[in-house]
């Protein structure tokens, strides 16, 4: 009798042992289920359809760390682009300043005003004069915030008579604003904006000039 109720007894532990164990696979089945269903969620969260030409395209977001270089790069730009492509009328200028100092804090529209006042753009336009420039390349650190970058940059002046060019160098340190408009996509703002450098480097005549 005392063997049967000793073997009744290990057939409990083992059917109680049994019974944890697959308790305990049941939870981490469904802990492992509830990750898995997470995870799909997010994936399709960062999911974008978009119809293009009558297609449907997919398409996936990122967050804004893994391309914060490349969106200050292109801020940089764009304000560059907007501050120094000019041509020689007065209401184009005005509109391109003004896209330009929506990328940019007051030291813009200080440098903006000190080149007005010095008659610069009145010269561009009385000698029919346009200005383009392209970024040669950025340097930028964003290892600390606010981000420090430099500039370098070459303009070009083009006139009936002749080409100028002009080595352009400048700096400034960029503000993250937390917030997008169609004025500023990018959401950044370039604070303490200075030229450090800006100086002809070649002139090329034009053939129908007479000497």
């Amino acid at each position: 009798m005392f063997k049967q109720l000793k073997n009744i007894d290990s057939a409990f532990q083992h059917i109680k042992k049994f019974s944890l164990f697959f308790l305990l696979a049941n939870v981490v089945t469904l802990c492992f289920g509830i990750y898995k269903f997470c995870e799909v969620i997010r994936v399709e969260r960062q999911t974008v359809h978009v119809l293009y030409n009558g297609k449907l395209l997919q398409a996936f977001a990122s967050d804004r760390k893994s391309n914060l270089e490349i969106e200050l790069r292109d801020h940089i730009k764009t304000f560059h682009q907007y501050f120094f492509n000019l041509s020689p009328d007065d209401k184009a200028i005005q509109g391109s300043m003004v896209k330009a100092l929506y990328l940019a804090d007051q030291s813009a529209k200080k440098a903006y005003d000190n080149l007005r006042e010095q008659g610069y753009y009145n010269n561009l336009i009385s000698a029919n004069i346009s200005q383009e420039i392209t970024v040669d390349s950025t340097r930028l650190d964003i290892n600390v915030y606010p981000y420090a970058f430099t500039c370098y940059a070459t303009q070009k002046l083009s006139r009936s008579s002749s080409t100028v060019f002009r080595k352009l160098v400048t700096q400034g340190t960029i503000r993250d604003l937390k917030i997008q408009t169609d004025n500023n996509p990018h959401g950044f703002l370039i604070q303490g904006w200075e030229t450090l450098f800006n100086a002809d480097v070649a002139a090329k005549r034009s053939p129908h000039e007479t000497i």
